[in-house]
């Protein structure tokens, strides 16, 4: 029988494998926020912190009668940036629990409470200046205490145990919501044992020296902790960053002093250094002695590839999704196909056509076949059978198109959602559909744009002889019980980010008239990076 690899496997092995290497570099501030050192956290100790909390996890929850095998959910414990917030989930799964981890971008304890209940969780982890918000949930909460510097209650380990093919071992969410929620996304033994597998090769070694990388994301979704169980087969180092979206100072410090030579960032941050280095030599000398600099989450600017190409730059387009991670990887090289995708190995997807009666926005713009990603049941990566379409298997909602034989450009998607800049997804037609069904009457029409943006922004056509001002007020005041449901980087709470504009002025399409997404959002372009700029 096959033995399923787990975060924890991997975690034991590399400690055997690895024990002195460092696993972590974790920055030391100063009172200004300014890193004066770079803390290292070798494989030994990292696997030793991991056992100390999954002791204290074990105590806690028997203690109260926590049976195990349990979902046990974490809020507002997780930040999901540092070093502390992956001790927490592997701790928890090491005490023999299965962690439902939930973003700190979602905040509302009604919201928090129906997902708890959906997944049957037996208990809560909650920081202990939110414990106030949790109190009338009908489930067991438990303090987040620094673990380390509690009482040292603890209870011994139980053997580490493969799980079966179907167990549950995570619980992630979507990262927008449906219907006024995220959704479950359960994580089975068989799907974990395979994002191990396709991690493994993703973050394959490029050269002969220990790999040392950076966070690239909150380990509450699945980018992140598919990178580091990735990373950590290989004995890298990953460096904790003082922000995701880090300044390329930081950058330059992080190659300095801790030997970054993997930089692994989602597109919108990536394109910061890149601008930054056209007009900085010593960045781009840097950038261009990397062994790799890999971008997920969203496309990124063509003229940003391109320049990035032109200058000899080593990226790799890592495509994935919430339910599926790293699903493609692009060919790389100097060669005229380096930008194309392809599966990544041992997987069985399909390409299918799109019904041709659907309208997608690539259409205008390319007159190729459109090809919709297909995971296949019988692929072990394809999600949990709750999240599958009615046929058996996995449908993505990207499309394609086959340039060559085998290998793929990605051509958009066949619905309504864009990602934000952090590659949070966001259901923009139900933004579109909420804001006209409370205030139908005050406007004509209606989109939402902010693809790479913080949040969404709304453009409106309002009717004739609207205060907009006015206008502004309202739908903000009618759309806040929908929004307050929802992601913060899925909500639109100020009226800046509401343009009000001409009747009948958005770039709309030639044939049924709709309005275009992707051509309000070029040509409006330069007055959202003015609002978005004053926001921040």
């Amino acid at each position: 029988m096959h033995i399923l690899s787990t975060h924890l496997s991997v975690l034991y092995n590399s400690a055997t494998r690895f024990p002195t290497a460092t696993a972590f570099r974790i920055p030391r501030t100063d009172s200004a926020g300014q890193v004066t050192a770079w803390d290292s956290i070798t494989y030994a100790q990292f696997l030793a912190d991991v056992e100390e909390y999954a002791s204290y996890w074990r105590y806690s929850l028997r203690s109260r009668c926590i049976p195990e095998r349990s979902i046990v959910g974490l809020w507002y414990v997780l930040a999901g940036f540092t070093y502390q917030d992956v001790l927490h989930i592997y701790g928890l799964s090491r005490a023999g629990y299965i962690p439902q981890l939930f973003s700190i971008r979602l905040p509302n304890p009604d919201v928090i409470s129906e997902l708890l209940l959906k997944a049957n969780a037996k208990a809560l982890i909650i920081d202990t200046a939110f414990a106030s918000v949790a109190s009338s949930f009908p489930l067991p909460t438990f303090s987040a205490a620094n673990v380390q510097s509690a009482s040292k209650a603890s209870e011994p380990l139980p053997p580490l145990c493969p799980p079966g093919e179907d167990d549950i071992t995570f619980v992630f969410h979507t990262s927008g919501s449906t219907s006024g929620s995220p959704k479950l996304i359960p994580c089975t033994g068989k799907w974990l044992n395979a994002m191990i597998r396709k991690a493994r090769i993703a973050t394959s070694p490029r050269s002969d020296r220990q790999d040392v990388v950076v966070w690239m994301g909150s380990m509450c979704h699945i980018a992140q902790s598919f990178m580091l169980m990735g990373f950590l087969q290989h004995g890298a180092c990953t460096i904790q960053p003082t922000k995701i979206g880090f300044s390329s100072d930081e950058l330059l410090d992080m190659i300095h002093r801790c030997q970054l030579n993997r930089l692994n960032q989602f597109s919108t941050f990536l394109s910061t250094h890149l601008r930054n280095s056209r007009s900085n030599p010593k960045l781009l000398s840097f950038l261009q002695a990397l062994d790799d600099i890999a971008f997920s989450g969203l496309p990124m600017a063509r003229e940003d590839e391109e320049w990035a190409y032109l200058n000899r730059l080593n990226i790799t387009n890592v495509f994935g999704s919430t339910e599926m991670g790293a699903m493609m990887l692009s060919i790389g090289g100097r060669g005229r196909d380096a930008p194309l995708l392809r599966p990544i190995a041992s997987t069985v997807y399909a390409f299918e056509p799109i019904d041709p009666t659907t309208p997608t926005e690539g259409n205008h713009q390319s007159g190729g076949r459109l090809l919709e990603l297909i995971i296949r049941s019988e692929s072990e990566d394809c999600p949990h059978p709750s999240l599958r379409h009615s046929d058996g298997h996995f449908h993505t909602g990207d499309l394609f198109q086959e340039v060559i034989p085998g290998s793929w450009a990605f051509r958009g998607r066949n619905d309504d959602w864009i990602k934000s800049e952090n590659s949070l997804r966001c259901d923009t037609k139900a933004i579109e559909d909420n804001v006209r069904q409370v205030c139908g009457h005050l406007l004509e029409d209606c989109i939402v744009v902010g693809s790479g943006r913080p949040s969404p922004a709304l453009f409106v056509e309002p009717v004739s002889g609207v205060d907009h001002t006015q206008l502004k007020r309202d739908i903000i005041r009618k759309t806040r019980p929908f929004h307050s449901r929802r992601y913060l980087h899925e909500r639109i709470t100020s009226p800046n980010l509401i343009i009000i504009v001409p009747s009948k002025s958005l770039p709309r399409t030639a044939t049924k008239g709709n309005i275009r997404r992707q051509a309000v959002e070029a040509a409006y372009k330069t007055q959202l990076d003015a609002i978005y700029s004053a926001a921040r």
